[in-house]
């Protein structure tokens, strides 16, 4: 479990993520479900993994819309092509995923799909994704236990 006291430190934690999940070799997308209460820091580590791919755009937690897809800069040298940012928080049955286009999302290995309260659509969730507990201990300070199960 990690600690992290800044915003700046949780984008420390998620640029490090990415360097190690970079590595790793699946057969379609690699989802991470970020699981904990609001305000435990789930869009913060969001906003570092699309700093570490130099995503420009302001990433914020897509609630209303449920889904941001970005493109990743081609320059970088990595696996993927697009980060995709799923809120499930408003999603009232496991079933949406379907509507925006869940299974063809996942076949595409090119997909990084960070998805917040994926809970709300467990039974959607592939077996083999990436936990990321997140956890509020005060204004600054938050937790992060990485749960690898690819």
């Amino acid at each position: 479990m990690k600690t992290t006291k800044t915003l700046a430190e949780t984008h420390t934690l998620a640029g490090d993520f990415i360097k190690k999940l970079i590595e790793i070799d699946t057969k379609g997308s690699v989802v991470v479900g970020l699981y904990g209460d609001l305000g435990s820091g789930k869009t913060a580590f969001v906003q570092g993994v699309a700093k570490a791919f130099n995503i420009s755009d302001q990433v914020a937690s897509p609630t209303f819309v449920l889904e941001k897809i970005y493109k990743l800069d081609e320059k970088i040298q990595t696996r993927f092509t697009h980060l995709i940012h799923i809120d499930a928080y408003r999603m009232d049955s496991p079933e949406e995923l379907v509507h925006i286009g869940w299974e063809e999302l996942l076949k595409d290995s090119g997909n990084l799909i960070c998805i917040e309260w994926p809970e709300k659509v467990a039974t959607e969730m592939p077996d083999r994704h990436i936990r990321i507990v997140c956890g509020f201990v005060d204004e600054s300070t938050h937790t992060f236990d990485i749960q690898k199960n690819v």
